[in-house]
């Protein structure tokens, strides 16, 4: 679904910062090797990304959501020197995709992947997070944020992908569309949550802000 016009989308990103070549390269071999492309951060969204990671200089990031490491990149842009980005995500096929491209990057050595369940995974990681992505399976959103929320440094921001979910959360609400329910729950839960202040942005399929307080 376009909230906005494909013209003044295509007019967004030739007005916002080039995608660096690396991106480039990842993007395309992303449309041709792997299933569901839709589901890469891109261009605009990716610099977006970046521009955040670059406002908030964290040292620890956490995704939970890899695909093909498009969005890890962009938020290494930003990461402090001597930084980590930890990433999780499912799917053992795309594992050696993914580290193809991050050894190409400068942030290679700091980039370390997780295969598995981010519910088993995250609880593993002993650190504090000063940037966290959330953009995986959307039906354990809600978990994923109660887990991560005592893990973030005072200020840290939890971004949340996909959260107008091509719009579903305004139109009538199928019987068996669970997802859509508990976005809806989740985007409630992040406006009313007291740890947290937060900002929904209609970026692409819509990208929540969240500040830890």
């Amino acid at each position: 679904m376009h909230f906005i016009s494909q013209e003044l989308e295509d007019y967004i990103e030739q007005h916002s910062q080039n995608e660096p070549e690396l991106l480039v390269q990842l993007n395309r071999e992303t449309y041709q090797k792997v299933l569901q492309p839709r589901m890469l951060s891109g261009h605009f969204q990716g610099r977006v990304l970046s521009m955040l990671s670059k406002l908030i200089r964290p040292q620890n990031i956490l995704e939970i959501g890899t695909y093909t490491g498009y969005s890890a990149l962009c938020l290494c842009e930003g990461m402090q020197e001597g930084g980590v980005l930890h990433t999780i995500d499912i799917k053992e096929e795309l594992v050696d995709f993914q580290r193809k491209y991050f050894n190409k990057s400068v942030w290679g050595n700091q980039i370390h992947q997780h295969l598995g369940d981010a519910l088993d995974v995250i609880p593993t990681l002993n650190l504090k997070f000063d940037l966290v992505f959330i953009d995986a399976d959307k039906e354990n959103y809600i978990h994923y944020f109660h887990l991560i929320v005592p893990m973030m440094n005072k200020g840290g921001i939890i971004l949340s992908d996909n959260v107008l979910w091509s719009g579903k959360v305004i139109e009538a609400i199928k019987d068996n569309d669970l997802t859509t329910k508990i976005l809806l729950e989740y985007n409630q839960l992040l406006k009313n949550d007291a740890r947290v202040e937060t900002v929904l942005l209609p970026i692409r399929d819509g990208l929540t802000v969240s500040r830890v307080l």
